[in-house]
């Protein structure tokens, strides 16, 4: 259902109020969402907190569980977009520990300034199933960015091997635990060490895992 008027309201248009209506709903979910209290959340209560009459909510939105995805996309689309701009902006001719720590320190800072997605994306969040699943799915998302990354990097061949599914997803999913862990104790360290450190960490498992892979191409039989 829409309440959409088709006029401008102080030289705003229509469409850009109603977006701006969506995103401040979404920034309110994720307060709720990074809190850990988003099951209990209500219509009401999210448009309290977006400071917006209830009505509005439908204009975007289904349920609460379209809100939660929303705003896992959101986030997911953030990180991936801090990747994809550091990534791009480095010389395919740096060395490869440059192009990592530029990228890991986009994606690092992305979630470290605003907790709130590094909770939401990688913490216990207690929303719907069908959330959780949305969730899990936003990060193979993550997950095939890496891949992507990865076959300009190592041989396209190592694909074949298994290593190329499970060392990225160990590598997404390890980081979103290192960046929880520092944000519950952030005195353990300052936030560019734990970017040299989780950098060191992808060089030595993607290195690693690309040299095992290529040894197993040429000893094993395909399994």
């Amino acid at each position: 259902m829409s309440t959409t008027s088709g006029q401008n309201y102080r030289g705003v248009p229509a469409a850009e109020r109603a977006q701006q209506r969506k995103d401040r709903l979404i920034d309110a979910a994720l307060d709720l969402m990074g809190d850990g209290v988003w099951r209990a959340a209500t219509v009401d209560a999210l448009c309290t907190r977006a400071g917006l009459n209830k009505r509005y909510f439908y204009e975007s939105f289904s349920s609460l569980d379209d809100v939660a995805r929303a705003v896992v996309d959101s986030v997911a689309a953030t990180v991936a977009a801090a990747a994809l701009s550091a990534f791009s902006a480095h010389s395919p001719e740096e060395d490869l520990a440059s192009r990592a720590h530029a990228t890991l320190d986009a994606v690092i800072r992305s979630l470290v300034e605003d907790p709130r997605k590094a909770h939401t994306l990688f913490g216990p969040v207690s929303a719907s199933l069908g959330t959780l699943e949305h969730r899990a799915h936003a990060l193979d998302g993550l997950t095939a960015l890496l891949v992507e990354h990865a076959r300009t990097i190592h041989d396209v061949a190592l694909e074949a091997d298994s290593l190329a599914t499970i060392a990225p997803a160990f590598l997404v999913g390890g980081t979103g635990e290192a960046v929880l862990a520092w944000l519950r104790e952030p005195g353990h360290g300052s936030i560019e060490r734990l970017i040299d450190d989780i950098t060191t960490l992808w060089l030595l498992v993607g290195n690693g895992a690309a040299t095992a892979a290529r040894e197993r191409m040429t000893t094993e039989p395909e399994r």
